[in-house]
């Protein structure tokens, strides 16, 4: 089965309804699993396949669903977050943001893994969710380049690089600023002018319920996501928090590279030490870095006032 056909059946999920025959006005029960929820859902890990590195080794890449709308759990890594065999800390997040996620992370492993499995396990609310990897033939993917074909500006096109400082620190109830140093090589030039629509796709449909359809009652504040980095953005720098005893607040998730700098403002909810990953992205290419940041409790002299 492929990545996209196994992210499909974990991502796509029916609305069902039933209607009396006898009164065609009355609204059904709804299919539960139709619901959207807060809170109280699992999350699911996803293995998507394995490849070829920037640097040519081979890495598994797992990424995940979350299912709740509002809920992002922190899952520390041991028993509720683990993989086997070997070490439990793949490298994996412990901060786990709403919906799907894909191609989260990569996982390292060595040329004679054979057909050995990699599994990783994830517990919340009493329910333990897994996905399991090997390097199956059928499933080997283009991680880097997404089976796209190369024109001549992409063979020419370099990886940014990114610099962060390894720690930062910041005491509640301020806001912590995070300085990127980025290079790259112009490459791919950024487009300019409006997005051209997909062929087909001109005139958006227009999704209606059927007049008989039962109505699905939702109560979901919006939650704010950060924009990808798109042909006709230049050089950014996407912001996530990937590790941490709770939410962080992003000033903005993407911000653009000027003057070889982009700057980021991030508001914690509470102290604790929290991984914040960075990724340059040039369109094609990205590479990540990561900083570790302690948040400390306010001091009884801010706490005062």
């Amino acid at each position: 089965m492929s990545s996209y056909l196994r992210w499909l059946t974990l991502a796509a999920v029916p609305v069902l309804a039933v209607v009396m025959p006898s009164a065609p006005k009355a609204q059904g029960n709804p299919e539960p699993l139709g619901f959207k929820f807060n809170t109280g859902q699992t999350v699911q890990p996803i293995f998507e396949g394995w490849g070829y590195n920037q640097e040519g080794a081979i890495s598994m890449y797992f990424g995940y669903i979350n299912r709740n709308f509002v809920e992002t759990p922190t899952i520390t890594v041991g028993t509720d977050n683990k993989f086997e065999p070997g070490d439990q800390d793949r490298g994996q997040p412990t901060f786990f943001n709403t919906r799907i996620h894909r191609m989260a992370f990569g996982v390292p492993v060595p040329k004679d893994w054979g057909k050995k499995e990699l599994v990783w396990s994830v517990a919340i609310h009493g329910v333990t969710q897994k996905a399991v990897g090997w390097l199956q033939p059928e499933w080997q993917i283009d991680p880097v380049y997404f089976g796209k074909e190369r024109n001549q500006e992409s063979l020419k096109n370099k990886p940014p690089t990114l610099a962060l400082a390894p720690q930062a620190a910041v005491t509640l109830p301020n806001t912590l600023t995070l300085t990127a140093a980025v290079t790259d090589d112009g490459l791919p030039v950024p487009k300019k002018g409006p997005r051209k629509a997909a062929v087909g796709q001109e005139t958006p449909p227009t999704l209606k319920p059927d007049p008989d359809q039962p109505e699905i009652f939702l109560n979901l504040p919006q939650v704010a996501r950060g924009r990808g980095r798109g042909a006709d953005q230049g050089l950014v720098v996407n912001w996530a928090l990937w590790r941490g005893p709770a939410s962080a607040t992003f000033e903005a998730a993407t911000t653009p590279v000027q003057d070889g700098k982009a700057i980021a403002k991030i508001t914690f909810s509470k102290p604790g030490t929290y991984v914040v990953r960075g990724s340059a992205n040039d369109g094609e290419l990205h590479v990540e870095r990561d900083v570790t940041v302690t948040v400390n409790g306010p001091s009884k002299t801010s706490a005062q006032h």
